[in-house]
């Protein structure tokens, strides 16, 4: 089984293709170009690099959400076109489970997070017991002081250090640090961004529990109100029928 997974959340862009439990190859960039330059030409390359033909992928999986919602939207359009071309199943991995199960076997609790801006993170709290995946609270919008808080209170009751990862880091770093004065760890650069292989593996997981869905059904996970709708209602504008 052949899997095709993208990644398109945040700042980085990732494709990335599995075959079974191989990773064939695998194209990230982290670097100001905009995923519509990116994302189409990181596709083509990392199926030509596998000499894999479109006709041979049995899904697409695809980081669902949250964050930018630009990136989600780019992400689910490039899935969604594919899948429905190809006829296959999109998989739809939370873009914060992958992030967290990229640190497979890790001993510590992890918080993935992402900076959401208004004051607020998207976040998740995981920990793995052996290889099992355990997801102690999934993709939530809220205020960086009082996720922190969440999974501190958590650590002490399992007695595991926390183990910070997510771009959130890069612009949140200082406000971060003074919520932990017992000290801060973070991920390596290697496991602290998304990653469409991340997603990929999670997304096997998924497929074996009969998580996947048809290209016309799916759409990706916003959890807050873009920008330009949270205006349109200040202003006393209808958003019915905008996608949220």
């Amino acid at each position: 089984m052949k899997i095709l997974s993208i990644e398109s959340a945040s700042l980085a862009a990732s494709a990335a293709l599995i075959e079974d439990d191989v990773l064939l190859a695998e194209c990230t960039s982290n670097y100001k170009k905009t995923h519509s330059e990116t994302l189409l030409p990181m596709i083509h390359e990392v199926m030509e690099m596998a000499g894999t033909k479109p006709e041979e992928l049995s899904a697409i999986a695809v980081s669902s959400g949250p964050g930018s919602f630009t990136g989600l939207r780019i992400g689910a359009a490039t899935a969604k076109g594919l899948a429905y071309a190809l006829d296959i199943p999109v998989i739809p991995v939370p873009t914060l489970d992958a992030m967290a199960y990229g640190c497979f076997g890790s001993s510590f609790l992890l918080m993935p997070f992402m900076d959401a801006r208004r004051n607020q993170v998207y976040a998740g709290i995981y920990e793995f017991e052996g290889d099992r995946f355990l997801v102690r609270k999934s993709s939530f919008a809220e205020d960086l002081g009082l996720a922190v808080e969440e999974t501190k209170k958590l650590s002490k009751e399992t007695g595991k250090q926390i183990l910070f990862l997510g771009d959130g880091i890069t612009t949140l770093k200082d406000k971060l640090t003074a919520l932990m004065p017992e000290g801060l760890m973070m991920a390596p650069v290697s496991q602290r961004f998304q990653r469409a292989s991340s997603v990929g593996a999670l997304a096997f997981q998924l497929y074996a529990q009969g998580i996947y869905e048809r290209a016309e059904t799916f759409l990706p996970v916003y959890l807050r109100k873009s920008q330009a709708e949270r205006e349109r209602e200040a202003m006393g504008l209808s958003t019915e029928g905008e996608m949220t």
